[in-house]
């Protein structure tokens, strides 16, 4: 049984270890440029999408409900909770170097660019978690042992500590369920051609823009006559002064390279950028891109709410599970339910949240003084009182209203 699990969760693109399952995926690599965390984030495209999705996720508000259940499991009841040990660490100090919101740049970042993040959970001697620290996803290997249980390695300062899975908080992308796949080593062959056109760029502009080429000429010269020409005429293809050379004795310049118009290069830069978005799930117009698109204004917010029902809703779902399965105790899963506050990422124009805010006030929905919480204002003294508009009434009693009562005998 246990070997059909690791055939399961070690298919291709895995390495071995003799005796354990190291899961660390390795990537099919056909670019010639070095792609890791530093040469990617220099391209604009691939550090705008890590930073707009670590960014937008770390600014969502972690929020803890009290749930009450009946015997079915249907939900009675459920209020904020402020006073659970790990709402407070993870609202405020998750560990003693970051913030809440740097410490969730920093999981999201590693998410996102590796498709796995690591934190190290440090528990007091009654077990409640106090700290978590996270740990760079590139000097960590999740390891299968044969006896099913796994562990992470983690490298630092030459040396290599152990962990079992108990002590490791592990968020992950998609893959086989025990890793997740890294969307930098998958881009890998889009970002080598995006660095590879930077250089071809850097390179040109370098020269002021002028194209390599053969001086030809109609004899057979010396080395030194050779050398002494090509110091010459060296700056027709990389002085960056503009100077007038007269070619003679039948000299002629043909040119050998490419200028960025012939090879298409603004073209293969765009298709890059919008590659790049697909691998990392960011719209190109959240990135600033607009080549294609002049949707700032009413548009973006359905381009935001989309992008947050296709791209980030994942996220979400993603890290609500895992602190509810890896970080609260056994008994506390059924009772507390962890979440983020969407609403301020997907909040509507004044106008729009005015006129829904009216009609749950009519409708009984909210009562006026949640309304004006979500707008940042004080509570009003007969704001606590739900309201119904008068002209509703039940279906059963319609008509009614204009029968004439009998008289009294």
């Amino acid at each position: 049984m246990l070997r059909s699990i690791f055939s399961f969760f070690t298919g291709s693109g895995t390495r071995r270890d003799a005796g354990t399952q190291n899961l660390t995926p390795t990537s099919g690599r056909m670019t010639t440029k070095s792609v890791n965390d530093d040469t990617a984030l220099q391209i604009s495209s691939a550090f705008a999408c890590a930073r707009r999705t670590a960014e937008t996720m770390a600014s969502l508000p972690i929020q803890f409900f009290s749930i009450k259940r009946d015997a079915s499991g249907k939900i009675l009841d459920k209020q904020l909770n402020t006073s659970h040990p790990l709402y407070r660490l993870l609202r405020w100090k998750p560990n003693r170097y970051q913030t809440r919101s740097e410490f969730f740049e920093t999981l999201y970042y590693q998410l996102t660019f590796r498709g796995n993040a690591y934190s190290l959970i440090e528990r007091d001697s009654t077990g409640q978690i106090i700290s978590l620290l996270p740990l760079m996803t590139s000097q960590v290997e999740t390891v299968l042992n044969p006896d099913g249980s796994i562990v992470h390695k983690y490298t630092a300062n030459a040396r290599t500590y152990i962990y079992t899975s108990e002590n490791i908080w592990h968020l992950k992308l998609f893959g086989n369920g025990i890793i997740g796949l890294s969307p930098l080593d998958q881009a890998r062959n889009s970002l080598g051609i995006s660095l590879g056109a930077e250089e071809s760029v850097n390179r040109i502009a370098n020269s002021g823009f002028k194209q390599g080429g053969v001086l030809q000429i109609d004899k057979v010269l010396s080395p030194d006559q050779r050398k002494k020409l090509k110091e010459n005429f060296n700056d027709i293809t990389n002085g960056k002064e503009e100077a007038l050379r007269v070619l003679e004795a039948g000299m002629k310049f043909t040119p050998t390279s490419m200028l960025p118009k012939d090879v298409q290069l603004l073209e293969s830069r765009k298709f890059q950028l919008e590659d790049i978005c697909r691998f990392f799930d960011v719209p190109p117009v959240l990135i600033h891109d607009m080549s294609s698109s002049t949707v700032w204004g009413s548009g973006i917010t359905e381009i935001v709410r989309g992008w947050y029902k296709l791209g980030l809703a994942p996220y979400r779902e993603k890290i609500k599970d895992s602190i509810q399965t890896q970080l609260l105790k056994i008994e506390e899963r059924e009772v507390i339910e962890p979440d983020f506050d969407i609403d301020e990422l997907l909040r509507g124009s004044e106008k729009e949240r005015y006129e829904g805010y009216s009609v749950a006030i009519r409708s009984g929905v909210m009562t006026p003084n949640e309304c004006r919480s979500q707008e940042g204002l004080p509570p009003d003294k007969a704001g606590n009182k739900l309201f119904i508009d008068q002209q509703l009434i039940h279906l059963e009693n319609g008509g009614r209203q204009n029968e004439t009562k009998p008289l009294a005998s």
